[in-house]
C-alpha cells in the first residue's frame, strides 16, 4: 500500500544516486535510468539534498556528467535557505564551509559577523577554524549557529566520512547554543520542497540512505519514507528504536519498480 497514490518523489543524492568520493564518486546502478523513468511517467521529482560541497549549478554539473537528467529547478539544497533567513532576520555570517560553496553566500553581507554558519567544509574542519567559529559565537550576547544539516556521516567511495553534525555538536556543547538545522531533518525544509513540486505530504515519497535525516524527517512531515539498502545504510539502521521506514528496498531502481507499477 505504501506506493499508492503517488504524485511526487523526493530524492536524496548521496548514497541514493551515487556514492561520492575524490574523483567526483560513481553512480549506483541503475540509477540514473530510475531518474529518467520517474520523469518519463510524469511523477513531481525534486532532489532534496544536504549537499553543502558545491554550488547547486556545479552540483547538477556533475550529476549530469554521470548521465543524470537533473537541471537546477529540480534541487532543494540548505544554502540557499540558509541565505533566505540571514536575509530575513538581517544577519552577517561567518561562514566555515566548504570553499566550493561559498560563491551561494555571494549576495549576503558577511562584515562584522553576528552569526556563524556551519556546513560540510571537509578540509575545512581544522582546529583554527573550529576554534575562531567558537570564539565568535562565545563572544556573542545572544549567539546563532545555523547548521547546514546535522548528519552524522556519509559515505564516499573510501569509505564513511564525518558529517557536518559532529562538528555541530562540538560547537553546541562548547558554546552552550543550539543550532538551528536549515537542512534535512528540517521541518521547513521539506516543506519547502513539497510546496516547490506544489504536491502535498500525503502524495509524496522520500527515498533516501539516512534512517533518521531522510526517513524520519520525511515522516515527521507527513509523507512516506522509504530506506534504500545502499549508501550509509547499514543493517542495523532496521532495528532502529525510534525511526521505522514505510519500506526497505534495496536501491532507487527497486523502488521506483514498484511506484511505477502502481501508476
Amino acid at each position: 500500500g505504501w506506493a499508492r497514490a503517488v504524485r511526487g518523489l523526493l530524492l536524496d543524492v548521496s548514497g541514493v544516486l551515487y556514492d561520492s568520493g575524490a574523483d567526483g564518486g560513481v553512480p549506483i546502478a541503475g540509477s540514473a535510468e530510475a531518474v529518467r523513468r520517474i520523469k518519463a511517467s510524469g511523477l513531481k521529482l525534486r532532489l532534496c539534498t544536504n549537499e553543502t560541497q558545491a554550488t547547486r549549478e556545479n552540483f547538477v554539473k556533475k550529476l549530469r556528467g554521470m548521465g543524470f537528467d537533473v537541471s537546477v529547478a529540480e534541487v532543494t539544497a540548505p544554502a540557499p535557505a540558509a541565505c533566505h533567513i540571514l536575509k530575513e532576520r538581517g544577519l552577517r555570517p561567518h561562514l566555515l564551509v566548504h570553499d566550493d560553496l561559498v560563491p551561494e553566500f555571494a549576495e549576503i553581507d558577511k562584515t562584522n559577523p553576528n552569526c556563524v554558519v556551519l556546513g560540510d567544509a571537509a578540509e575545512n574542519f581544522t582546529y583554527a577554524n573550529l576554534n575562531e567559529a567558537f570564539r565568535l559565537l562565545i563572544g556573542m550576547e545572544k549567539p546563532v549557529l545555523l547548521s547546514l544539516g546535522r548528519g552524522r556521516y556519509y559515505k564516499e567511495t573510501d569509505g564513511l566520512k564525518l558529517d557536518v553534525g559532529a562538528y555541530m555538536k562540538a560547537l553546541e556543547y562548547a558554546c552552550d547554543v543550539q543550532a538551528e538545522v536549515v537542512g534535512k531533518p528540517s521541518k521547513r525544509f521539506f516543506e519547502s520542497a513539497l510546496a516547490e513540486m506544489g504536491v502535498p505530504p500525503e502524495q509524496a515519497i522520500m527515498i533516501g540512505d539516512d534512517i533518521v535525516n531522510d526517513v524520519g524527517g520525511a515522516q515527521r512531515c507527513g509523507m512516506r519514507a522509504l530506506q534504500v539498502r545502499t549508501g550509509k545504510y547499514r543493517p542495523s539502521d532496521e532495528n532502529h528504536p525510534e525511526v521505522k521506514p514505510d519500506a526497505y528496498v534495496n536501491n532507487l531502481a527497486e523502488a521506483v519498480d514498484i511506484i511505477l507499477q502502481q501508476l
